[in-house]
């Protein structure tokens, strides 16, 4: 490592400590304290020798590390079976990084979100840097798919189009969010602007897929635009049950069950799919093979 790249390592070291405290001034809204937090969320204590916690929403925690680790080990599985193929090789990477920034999450907004948000406060924050991480990590991800499916669905300057659109989507990203971090600002740091930031690329891989397979009639362009079909169908169930406040409706009757939970359920799904009827059938698109839009 030369020493270029340890000052630049170090500034941003310096640069993230400097705002901690700041990021955490943005409150919990409504205003929460943490004996309040503690009252509306179901909790267990956890007593380990000398080591005392308090686990948060422990059926909320299952869910979302389920998706993760299920993440993780597709990932690896997309990897496993690349032969040589860039698509399958981005794809590996994207939801290896998705199940990763899955595990953050559940340490910052499930497991362990009392002691990072609200021990030793007055009012619990709305985020933290583990939040943040999730976000970077997340949208990295699923803009990795994004190059995967440039690998297979496009060829030549759609191909190039594609690959920078992702990359400059996740670069713009990092912008907006480490900003938002440093402001601070509620919006730019929020997971779901995160979600709503990186859905075009997923839109315009389902067109590209759709003028594929009206052409071609290959299987792998179906089950793609099943896969873009499926994760809004999730996005949409998460949004929907969020707006409708059945979250709350069902606590009153002593039923802990969230609209995360509700994503992470459809994450899972969603990966059984990717396994079972996705992986095997992505494959790069021969340079012989050009996406002509306008025939």
């Amino acid at each position: 490592m030369n020493i270029k790249k340890i000052f630049s390592l170090c500034f941003l070291s310096l640069m993230t400590l400097s705002g901690c405290d700041r990021l955490s001034t943005i409150p919990y809204s409504p205003k929460t304290t943490p004996e309040t937090w503690l009252n509306i969320h179901p909790h267990v204590n956890i007593s380990l020798g000398s080591l005392e916690f308090i686990l948060m929403e422990p059926t909320s925690t299952f869910f979302v590390y389920l998706w993760g680790l299920l993440a993780i080990g597709i990932g690896f599985y997309f990897l496993r079976i690349r032969e040589n193929q860039k698509s399958r090789l981005w794809w590996g990477i994207g939801v290896l990084l998705w199940g990763f920034g899955a595990l953050v999450a559940g340490i910052d907004h499930q497991a362990f979100t009392y002691q990072i948000k609200c021990a030793g406060r007055e009012f619990c924050s709305y985020s933290s840097w583990w939040s943040i991480f999730f976000n970077l990590v997340t949208s990295a991800g699923l803009n990795a798919i994004v190059i995967g499916v440039a690998y297979s669905s496009a060829e030549g300057v759609m191909k190039r189009v594609l690959t920078a659109y992702a990359v400059v989507n996740t670069a713009l990203y990092f912008i907006i969010c480490l900003t938002g971090a440093f402001i601070p600002n509620k919006l730019m740091v929020d997971p779901n602007f995160m979600f709503l930031f990186s859905t075009p690329g997923f839109v315009i891989c389902f067109i590209i897929n759709a003028i594929r397979y009206s052409k071609h009639k290959e299987k792998m362009d179906l089950y793609l635009m099943i896969t873009w079909l499926f994760f809004g169908a999730v996005m949409a169930a998460y949004s929907l049950y969020n707006a409708l406040g059945y979250a709350g409706k069902l606590w009153d009757k002593g039923i802990w069950f969230t609209a995360p939970d509700v994503l992470h359920i459809g994450e899972t799904l969603l990966g059984l799919y990717l396994v079972f009827m996705v992986a095997k059938k992505v494959k790069d698109l021969p340079e012989t093979e050009p996406l002509k839009l306008d025939d």
